[in-house]
């Protein structure tokens, strides 16, 4: 009985230390299967982070191609386009300057042309720098997010001058054919609040244009025919359908640009007839000259976009799209103090007071 009993132990013992075994055997196994889909998994994990890092790293570089098609004038236009820039600056700040020191000029029309001046300055500060540098350096190379920003500057401020010109016309119209009513109607909380409208009211909807303009997949090539970042160049670029796009740069077009241009008709339309309606010549021609000054401005900015954003599709004439944006981003804004000084008696006066104190 004894060595049945010990028979039995010793059975019982090794059916326990199996037992162990194939626990210790499963336990491994299921280790290892956790192991395995541990290592499938960070595969994945590895991926998903190169794909991020992919997305966040293959942001295109646009290149500028400007005037690179006339490499031998390349440092004649730097000096051209130099010497435009500092007339620009020296030329506007001398309005604003003017506008603020005499006393004269304190009336609602100067106020909105030193805002204009002003304007102008910014809005070439936003394409001419960088165009003198591409022509310095000839390379032309931008940044996806500098592009973008460029942009974003340029349609803000353009359309800013947009508003600013009707409100100009605006305020023409009510000091000749409403001139009683003139300083009820101008009076100093107005002309801010419609300086400051002109200001933000484009603000949020360019924005939003842009970062629209700047999802779209750029597949096609990296070169930009322009010497900015601007819509009509950047559509060109961009592959799939752009239908929409085109669609909302109409829209916007006709929004910022036409009928803001339909305004200043109309408001001219009215002076001119109540001009006519003048008894003396003295007063026609005084009346003409306040106003002619305002109308080569308006010509020359609403004509040449105009034809820029309602043309978005033309691959034919890229070389005249170039001229034109140079008349609307760099000849206006220097045309604007010969035009408002020169052709204004009230500016050249407050010019001659200015000089001799200056020179003290």
């Amino acid at each position: 009985m004894v060595v049945i009993s010990e028979q039995s132990r010793g059975h019982n013992f090794e059916k326990a230390i199996e037992k162990k075994r194939k626990t210790k055997a499963h336990v491994s196994l299921q280790l290892l299967e956790t192991k395995l889909q541990l290592r499938n998994l960070n595969p994945q994990r590895e991926n998903s982070m190169k794909v991020t890092d992919t997305n966040l790293t293959s942001m295109p570089e646009f290149v500028l191609l400007g005037f690179s098609d006339v490499p031998e004038f390349q440092w004649f236009l730097f000096g051209i386009f130099l010497v435009i820039y500092m007339i620009i600056l020296l030329g506007n700040g001398v309005i604003i300057l003017i506008t603020r020191v005499d006393s004269a000029l304190h009336t609602p029309m100067y106020f909105f042309i030193s805002n204009f001046s002003f304007l102008e300055i910014c809005y070439v500060s936003v394409t001419l720098p960088r165009m003198l540098m591409d022509l310095w350096t000839q390379k032309g190379t931008i940044s996806f997010f500098a592009c973008a920003t460029q942009m974003c500057f340029f349609l803000i401020l353009g359309a800013t001058e947009c508003f600013l010109l009707a409100v100009m016309a605006y305020d023409r119209y009510v000091a000749i054919c409403n001139p009683l009513h003139y300083p009820l109607v101008m009076n100093q909380k107005v002309c801010i609040q419609l300086v400051a409208g002109s200001w933000i009211s484009g603000a949020p909807v360019q924005i939003g244009q842009t970062i629209q303009i700047f999802s779209l997949p750029f597949c096609k090539s990296k070169k930009i025919n322009h010497f900015f970042c601007d819509i009509p160049p950047m559509l060109k670029l961009a592959c799939g359908d752009i239908l929409v796009n085109e669609m909302v740069v109409y829209i916007f077009a006709v929004l910022f640009v036409t009928v803001p241009f339909m305004l200043i008709l109309g408001s001219y339309s009215r002076i001119i007839s109540t001009i006519l309606k003048l008894p003396s010549n003295t007063g026609r021609t005084k009346a003409f000259s306040t106003c002619s000054s305002h109308l080569i401005v308006v010509v020359l900015f609403y004509g040449s976009a105009t034809i820029t954003y309602l043309n978005t599709k033309s691959n034919q004439y890229e070389g005249t799209d170039k001229l034109l944006s140079l008349f609307y981003t760099i000849l206006t804004p220097m045309f604007n103090p010969v035009i408002y000084s020169l052709r204004n008696k009230d500016v050249t006066d407050a010019l001659r007071k200015l000089l001799p104190k200056l020179s003290l």
